[in-house]
């Protein structure tokens, strides 16, 4: 796949939040927190964290039911894991591409451009959920008063993602509640700003509202909901699990509070796999709660490690198996490009 522009400012971003994640550890300390870490639990918490992928893939047959009904999970798991070992080894999020085409490889009655618009709804619902429980955990009376991060307050940083999820909703559900009009203003835009792009853009709006198509169904809406949920609080507990490993005792809250902080740190461009960002954001989230930054960033690393392998393999063998290349990567990734954007991401390396 092409390593474009957008890949080496990921990269250079990484470099630098890992500079802030490291400086002024002391890493001798660092290593007594690791000697003294519960082996057993951490490897608990790798497994934990590694199950909400299947969750993830549960989750997006609801979404795609209205394509697709009743779509094997077999499918839908392995392309899951391939979009996310892509996304640990390849830059700029190509795993969304990759997850999208593997899917539709496997199963001809979703074709690409339904399954890459689908992905839309899933950013959507995590982003909700985990913005919602993140405020949760604000409420919680052992959360610190007047907490603040980076010289900020963070309620802050919660209240303007929050804001913008909700403006991504209302459009979404403009563009579901009322395709044919949309259609027409996009139309008569076009016409006058770029012709020739007409059929084209014409064409992704109308693959973009049959992948939304979940959203008109109070069924499917509530089903995608409680498998979402599900997913953010057992990626919670993991967090939680890893928390008690390496001697950071702090409520079950910190970790719904923590993972928030995380997936809006990871809306922004940066290395595969989340480094960096994830170690930056796990150190001064948890010093909002009072936890020193050697045990904060013992907790980061050893977590970021444990949670990252197991999913990069199993994906690199349902790659193997499928018999993808890069290539073919890079030909739906262009495809996608073409058809349409997907917001933000706010996947955590456990999400």
């Amino acid at each position: 796949m092409k390593f474009g522009w957008r890949g080496a400012v990921g990269i250079l971003l990484s470099a630098g939040f890992l500079y802030f994640a490291f400086r002024g550890i002391a890493f001798a300390e660092v290593m007594a927190h690791v000697r003294r870490a519960n082996l057993g639990l951490l490897l608990l918490s790798a497994v934990a964290a590694t199950c909400i992928f299947p969750l993830r893939a549960l989750r997006w047959r609801p979404i795609l039911d209205p394509i697709a009904p009743d779509l094997p999970f077999s499918r839908l798991w392995s392309a899951t894991a391939i979009g996310m070992m892509i996304n640990n080894v390849v830059p700029a999020r190509a795993g969304e591409f990759a997850r999208a085409y593997a899917l539709s490889r496997s199963t001809p009655a979703v074709p690409f451009p339904a399954a890459f618009a689908s992905l839309a709804v899933d950013r959507l619902f995590d982003a909700v959920v985990v913005l919602l429980l993140m405020f949760g955990s604000m409420l919680d009376p052992a959360f610190p008063r007047g907490a603040t991060f980076m010289d900020r307050p963070v309620a802050s940083y919660a209240t303007f993602f929050l804001l913008v999820t909700a403006a991504g909703i209302a459009v979404l559900y403009v563009v579901v509640l009322f395709p044919a009009r949309v259609l027409r203003v996009y139309e008569l835009v076009a016409r006058r700003l770029a012709p020739r792009l007409e059929a084209r853009g014409r064409d992704a709006l109308v693959s973009l509202a049959n992948g939304l198509s979940v959203l008109r169904s109070p069924r499917r809406f509530a089903a995608v909901f409680a498998w979402t949920v599900l997913h953010w609080l057992v990626n919670a507990l993991a967090f939680w699990i890893a928390f008690r490993a390496v001697g950071v005792h702090t409520p079950f809250s910190a970790a719904l509070f923590l993972q928030g902080l995380i997936a809006i740190g990871v809306s922004i461009p940066q290395a595969p796999g989340f480094f960096g960002v994830f170690e930056t954001f796990g150190k001064y989230g948890l010093g909002i709660y009072g936890v020193p930054p050697d045990a904060a960033v013992t907790w980061a690393i050893g977590f970021h490690f444990l949670s990252y392998v197991p999913i990069t393999v199993i994906g690199a063998w349902y790659f193997v198996r499928a018999g993808l290349s890069m290539h073919d990567l890079g030909g739906a990734e262009r495809a996608a490009t073409e058809e349409t954007e997907l917001p933000p991401s706010t996947s955590t390396p456990a999400a």
